[in-house]
């Protein structure tokens, strides 16, 4: 349960691992669906959505697994080992690797920094504004960020080839009763 909680925060949030490992109990507002990452890389302070599903994951999490982690030693941090202590950034790492490797059988280098690229991607390939990601990653410069939008490049040339009104295959007319599929063409004569 607490493995999956930590891979759902990766995905939702787009954390670096130094972040998720640093995130105290009292960082995570689940009421509001926010997170504070504090002294983030660059030493700044920012505020992360974090989606409902990963938002479910946790809350079981806090009610069924932590309390029993951190009945002798209660570090203060969200996500913690067996003994209460702060889960290790090379936990996140193995945590993160085996899910990529074993469960989702991606062969695909890294680990919790995929989770912060594939999120990122994605967003902008739904049409999420660049400056949003920006805030959400936590980059100081917006050419940081921009890495991201060479890699969307291909989905957005498939979305133009796709729906540009030039680019669209034709469609097959309806057929009529007794007569063959015709296709209907911008360059078809018309009758």
């Amino acid at each position: 349960l607490r493995n999956r909680a930590v891979l759902e925060m990766l995905w939702s949030t787009g954390l670096r691992r130094s972040e998720l490992s640093g995130l105290m109990l009292a960082d995570v507002d689940v009421g509001r669906g926010v997170l504070v990452v504090r002294q983030g890389k660059g030493n700044k302070d920012r505020v992360v959505p974090v989606g409902m599903r990963a938002l479910v994951w946790v809350q079981r999490y806090l009610d069924a697994v932590r309390p029993r982690l951190t009945t002798k030693h209660d570090s203060g941090y969200l996500f913690v080992t067996i003994w209460g202590k702060r889960l290790a950034r090379s936990t996140l790492t193995i945590l993160a690797g085996r899910a990529i490797r074993d469960d989702a059988h991606l062969k695909k280098a890294g680990a919790c920094h995929l989770f912060r690229h594939s999120m990122a991607t994605q967003m902008l390939e739904r049409g999420a504004d660049t400056r949003h990601i920006q805030a959400i990653l936590g980059h100081e410069k917006l050419e940081t960020t921009q890495i991201y939008t060479r890699v969307a490049i291909g989905h957005l040339k498939q979305v133009h080839e796709n729906t540009h009104p030039a680019e669209r295959k034709p469609k097959p007319r309806r057929r009529k009763k007794g007569k063959p599929d015709a296709t209907v063409s911008p360059d078809s004569p018309k009758k």
